[in-house]
C-alpha cells in the first residue's frame, strides 16, 4: 500500500518539517527587523524628507506654475511643439476631472523612485560591463527581481519598515531597476572595440575611456532602460497603494474594493497619459542625444 501511494503521490517533505522550516525563517526575519529595523528607518530619513519636500512643493505651488515648468522640460527634452502642446492639454483635463493632487503625488514618487534606480542601477551596470564575474552574479538576481511577483516585495518590506512612503519606494525600485542595470551594462558592452583602441592610443585613462568615451556612447541604449524603468515604476503605481503610497493609485484600489467603475477608468486614464507623456519625451531626448552624438562621429 505504501508502495502504491509513493508510485502515484509526489514524493513531499513531511507537514512537520515543512511548518518548522517556516516558523524558522519567518522568525529569523522578525528578529532581524526588530534588531535592525530602526536603523534602517533611520538611514532612509534623507529620502523620505526629499520626497515630503517635493511632493509638498508640487502640491503648494500654483497649477499654472507647474503646469509652465512641466511644460517647458518637456520642450526642452522633445524640441516639439506638438508634445508641448499634447502635454498641456491632457495636465489640463487631468485637473479639470479633479486628479490633479493625485497626478502631483504620483510625479513625485515617480521622480524620486527614477532618480533613486538611475542612482544605483547605472553604477551596477558599469560594474557588470567591466567585469565577467559581477554580469554572472548579478544577471540570475536581476531575473529574479524581474520574474517575482510584485506582491512578494511587499511582504518584506512591510514587515520590515511598516506601511508608508519609503517601503513604496522600495518595493517600486525593486521592481523597476533592473532595465536600466541591463542596458548599461549592454550599452557599454556594444561600444566599438575599435574606438576604445584608440582612446587608449591616445593615452586616455580608465576613468577617461569611461566617463568620455563609453557613457556617452551607450546613452542611447542607456536613455531606452531609463524610460523602461519609469514605465515599470507606473505599472507599480497602483500595487504601492497597497502599502500607503497615496497617489493614482489609490481610488484605482478603493474602486476595485467598491466597484466604482468610472473613477477606477479615470484614474487609469490619468496613469496611462502619465506613461505616455514619459515614454514620447525620454524616446525623443534618447533619438536627439543620438544623432547629436551622430553629428559629433563625422566632425
Amino acid at each position: 500500500m505504501a508502495e502504491h501511494s509513493w508510485l502515484t503521490d509526489f514524493p513531499a517533505m513531511d507537514r512537520s518539517d515543512l511548518v518548522a522550516i517556516r516558523k524558522t525563517l519567518d522568525g529569523a526575519y522578525r528578529n532581524f527587523s526588530r534588531e535592525y529595523g530602526d536603523m534602517i528607518e533611520g538611514f532612509f530619513d534623507p529620502l523620505l524628507s526629499f520626497l515630503i519636500w517635493f511632493e509638498k512643493l508640487l502640491l503648494a505651488s500654483p497649477w499654472w506654475a507647474v503646469l509652465l515648468v512641466i511644460t517647458a522640460l518637456v520642450y526642452l527634452a522633445t524640441r516639439s511643439a506638438l508634445m508641448s502642446g499634447a502635454t498641456v492639454i491632457a495636465f489640463l483635463l487631468i485637473g479639470y476631472f479633479g486628479m490633479w493632487d493625485n497626478t502631483m503625488r504620483t510625479m513625485s514618487i515617480i521622480l524620486v523612485c527614477t532618480l533613486v534606480s538611475i542612482g544605483v542601477g547605472i553604477p551596477l551596470g558599469i560594474a557588470m560591463a567591466r567585469s565577467d564575474r559581477v554580469q554572472a552574479i548579478m544577471t540570475p538576481i536581476l531575473d529574479i527581481m524581474q520574474t517575482m511577483p510584485a506582491f512578494v516585495y511587499l511582504i518584506p518590506v512591510v514587515m520590515l519598515l511598516g506601511i508608508g512612503k519609503i517601503p513604496g519606494v522600495i518595493a517600486v525600485v525593486i521592481y523597476a531597476i533592473p532595465p536600466v542595470i541591463r542596458l548599461t551594462n549592454l550599452g557599454i558592452r556594444l561600444v566599438d572595440k575599435e574606438v576604445m583602441e584608440a582612446a587608449t592610443a591616445y593615452g586616455a585613462s580608465a576613468f577617461q575611456r569611461l566617463y568620455q568615451v563609453q557613457l556617452p556612447l551607450a546613452l542611447p541604449t542607456i536613455m531606452a532602460g531609463i524610460n523602461q524603468t519609469i514605465m515599470m515604476s507606473l505599472a507599480m503605481v497602483v500595487i504601492a497603494s497597497m502599502i500607503g503610497v497615496k497617489g493614482l493609485g489609490q481610488p484605482v484600489l478603493k474602486s476595485i474594493t467598491n466597484q466604482y467603475f468610472t473613477m477606477g477608468l479615470l484614474n487609469g486614464l490619468a496613469i496611462v497619459v502619465l506613461a505616455i507623456i514619459f515614454d514620447r519625451v525620454s524616446q525623443a531626448y534618447a533619438k536627439r542625444t543620438q544623432k547629436h552624438l551622430g553629428d559629433n562621429s563625422h566632425v
